[in-house]
């Protein structure tokens, strides 16, 4: 199919595909001269999930890269892999909560305005087409905010964009994660399976990493005050 059709198909537009293929999230396509391209329903599939993962999902297009160049990486996006898991899985782990506006959401978190409104610009926490967050978003911010308080200051480095690495850390892990699980489970065990494993494995796995992150802190200041002795 020709570019015009591919657009057609997809709803993206010519000049976001070539973008796509520069950045090697799509194939190149057949050329048979310089201004002749062709392309195929490989390229439509996967136009048409970059599309659902950055509007549905939120991934960044790194992340989306990782997912579609890893091994039958979209695997988990085909229809039959779990389709309703995402909406059920936020039914358990968020229930009915309320969105919260922004002034709800500085009063509940104690986080100051300007917090709030970096927050959102950097993509640390998002706001819907009426600027009112999710009860999980007002916690992120709840956590910046408690740092703040005990000395993790804007004025000593602890904020913007040197705080940043953390949400970066979070993509590359869930991305992972994603993959790992749609790879062992898509076709084995059938949707409701794949829903109480996932929720239960979210908590495991938080509670994990909080364990993993702790120790890895006091290993390296052990580590840290050995060569300072050492070199005493």
């Amino acid at each position: 199919m020709r570019m015009r059709e591919l657009e057609s198909k997809t709803g993206v537009g010519r000049e976001t595909i070539r973008f796509y293929i520069r950045e090697g999230l799509l194939p190149e396509p057949d050329r048979v001269s310089r201004n002749s391209a062709f392309y195929s329903d490989d390229h439509v599939t996967r136009v048409r999930a970059i599309k659902r993962l950055q509007e549905e999902r939120f991934l960044p297009l790194g992340v989306i890269k990782t997912l579609l160049d890893a091994e039958d990486g979209d695997r988990w996006l085909h229809a039959g892999a779990f389709p309703e898991i995402d909406s059920l899985l936020r039914l358990r782990l968020d229930g009915t909560a309320p969105r919260l506006s922004r002034d709800e959401v500085i009063a509940q978190t104690g986080c100051q305005p300007d917090q709030f409104d970096e927050a959102v610009a950097l993509g640390t926490v998002t706001v819907d087409a009426s600027g009112c967050m999710s009860q999980r978003d007002a916690a992120i911010l709840s956590c910046h905010a408690r740092l703040d308080k005990v000395g993790f200051t804007r004025e000593r480095g602890f904020a913007g964009e040197n705080m940043t690495f953390f949400a970066e850390l979070i993509d590359w892990l869930v991305s992972q994660e994603l993959r790992l699980f749609f790879d062992n489970t898509a076709g084995e065990i059938d949707e409701l399976q794949a829903l109480d494993m996932a929720e239960s494995g979210i908590s495991a796995i938080n509670d994990m990493l909080g364990h993993l992150h702790t120790r890895e802190i006091l290993r390296r200041l052990e580590a840290r005050r050995r060569i300072a002795n050492d070199n005493q």
